[in-house]
């Protein structure tokens, strides 16, 4: 919770978090001397997986560990079989969007209005990626 509150203006709260800690959910984790500095959660949804969130501790960030969790969601996914991947991402989070397009994400849609934001609500930005299996890939 400390990175989720740290990473956020409008975090998850400990109920949501800890929800997403079973069931259809999968996460990954970057550790350093022991200590929680990222991860990730993701959902499974039928054959599709989506990223509900991934944060990197501020004092960790611009050092390649949101790459390190993206790259590890995707393989988690592949070695699953997923066939799509989603997401959704803040219009004006023009870093996490480069991350996302650099891995192969494009945007499928917007959510309108859909996070909170200090001045009223801000959309959400869709994105999508389709894995190769085959004729599996959908998108």
């Amino acid at each position: 919770m400390a990175i989720e509150t740290a990473c956020h203006e409008f975090p998850w709260s400990a109920n949501t978090m800890q929800s997403c800690l079973a069931g259809r959910y999968f996460n990954g984790a970057i550790f350093e001397h022991e200590q929680l500095v990222g991860f990730y959660i993701g959902e499974v949804a039928g054959p599709d997986h989506t990223l509900m969130d991934i944060c990197v501790a501020p004092a960790y960030q611009r050092k390649g560990l949101a790459k390190a969790l993206l790259t590890d969601f995707i393989a988690a996914s592949e070695q699953a079989d997923a066939e799509n991947l989603f997401l959704e991402v803040r219009a004006s989070n023009k870093g996490a969007i480069a991350l996302y397009e650099w891995a192969g994400f494009s945007e499928v849609g917007i959510r309108k209005n859909y996070y909170p934001s200090a001045s009223g609500n801000e959309d959400a930005i869709l994105m999508a990626m389709a894995l190769s299996f085959g004729s599996q890939s959908s998108l």
